[in-house]
């Protein structure tokens, strides 16, 4: 899809929100991102994240204890891989002695991002000096809570937050009226607690530390403790559901109150999308 996007535009960024790392080998990983990299021009903006669905992780043969680890190795062997002549590395689950990686990436140094919505994994990105991606399914309050606490966390390791982007994903349904938008978004959410968020054995990975964040639990916790009905409560408090005119309010609105200043749209309809294109995205132009 990258080398598709790369050969039929010329301006447009290309984004690998997210590459699941610990489900590669780390130095093809870091070969054929580079390679689209040299190829797109210079236009790659590299995403990583360690995934949450556990019969993912069973068909990859990464256990439940390793997730984590076997993530953040290859992350740091990828960008070894770019920004050395040769990869020597000795960890837990890779052992490199002299491997020499080409090509390198044509942006000098790679834009990266890591995707992190758990306490751990905000608190790692921050120790690592990492830009971060913020997750769609996390209320609006909670959202600003885990941008505060990763501020809090990047500033206490000596990096600042001055100049980095922080894209902030969120769930949008557009409609003609406020009840169709709504509509929108409830099949949206019913579909997604319907295939992953809800099932206890998948939600346990996607919530992982999500009790000890600042923010405390998020939406995909308290569905499954039964806190409240789940999905209305993704339409109401996750998804940034309405008429094209509420949704421009809305994100304004976010823009004051969280510091979002890049918004990564998840649409919940075709509709949606277009109707973000044509009559949300002007406005912010």
């Amino acid at each position: 899809m990258g080398t598709h996007i790369a050969a039929t535009t010329k301006r447009l960024r290309i984004g690998t929100a997210i590459s699941l790392a610990g489900f590669y080998h780390p130095l093809r990983l870091a070969e054929e991102v580079a390679l689209l990299d040299v190829i797109s021009g210079g236009r790659v903006n590299w995403g990583a994240g360690r995934g949450f669905d556990p019969t993912e992780h069973k068909v990859f043969g990464i256990g439940p204890k390793d997730s984590y680890a076997k993530f953040r190795e290859s992350v740091d062997i990828v960008l070894q891989a770019w920004n050395n002549e040769k990869v020597n590395h000795h960890g837990e689950f890779w052992q490199f002695e002299d491997v020499e990686v080409l090509p390198k990436p044509l942006q000098d140094p790679m834009p990266v991002w890591i995707a992190a919505s758990s306490h751990d994994a905000l608190a790692w990105a921050a120790e690592s000096g990492h830009s971060i991606m913020m997750d769609p399914h996390a209320t609006h309050p909670e959202i600003a809570a885990k941008r505060d606490y990763y501020k809090t966390e990047l500033e206490s390791h000596g990096f600042s937050i001055e100049g980095r982007d922080i894209p902030m994903a969120r769930t949008i349904a557009l409609g003609a009226t406020q009840q169709e938008a709504e509509e929108i978004g409830r099949r949206g959410a019913e579909f997604m607690f319907g295939s992953y968020l809800r099932k206890k054995e998948n939600v346990r990975g996607a919530a992982a530390g999500a009790q000890k964040t600042a923010a405390g639990p998020d939406v995909i916790t308290a569905a499954v403790e039964g806190h409240a009905d789940p999905v209305a409560r993704y339409v109401n408090e996750v998804a940034i559901c309405g008429t094209p005119e509420k949704v421009i309010d809305d994100i304004q609105r976010l823009q004051e109150t969280n510091s979002m200043d890049y918004l990564m749209i998840a649409p919940l309809s075709h509709s949606s999308f277009m109707m973000f294109t044509e009559k949300v995205m002007p406005a912010f132009i």
